[in-house]
């Protein structure tokens, strides 16, 4: 899949939105919820399909990230915004590794995914 490319935050949102990311989902500690539904998703409990990083146009240092969520479990699909810098969760729990991981495995070779390969065929499990 390749990423798109968004001039802020907004632009993302409402893109992902328009695919159908359509519940607005938050972070709380150890869970990522869908208020409107009343769901507390675990890390096992979600996918990261995409994800976007943008800085503050005042202070680099002030960034945000947009998440694209996928939940099986949950059947739904949302965007989950992350605060860095001056605003930033001091969230250290599974969810947040998991975040964290996507962002740094996407960017890196594949032989940190072998299981996610060998779901997509391209290794043998």
């Amino acid at each position: 899949m390749t990423m798109k490319t968004y001039n802020n935050l907004v632009e993302a949102t409402n893109d992902l939105m328009k695919r159908g990311y359509t519940e607005n989902l938050s972070l709380e500690g150890d869970t990522v919820d869908d208020k409107d539904k009343n769901i507390q998703m675990t890390a096992d409990d979600i996918e990261i399909d995409e994800f976007y990083r943008f800085e503050g146009a005042s202070n680099p240092s002030d960034m945000s990230i947009v998440y694209a969520v996928t939940s099986k479990k949950y059947d739904l699909k949302g965007v989950l915004i992350n605060a860095f810098g001056t605003y930033a969760d001091n969230a250290s729990s599974a969810i947040a590794a998991k975040l964290n991981h996507d962002q740094v495995s996407d960017n890196l070779n594949r032989a940190d995914k072998p299981e996610a390969d060998a779901e997509a065929g391209t290794i043998a499990k």
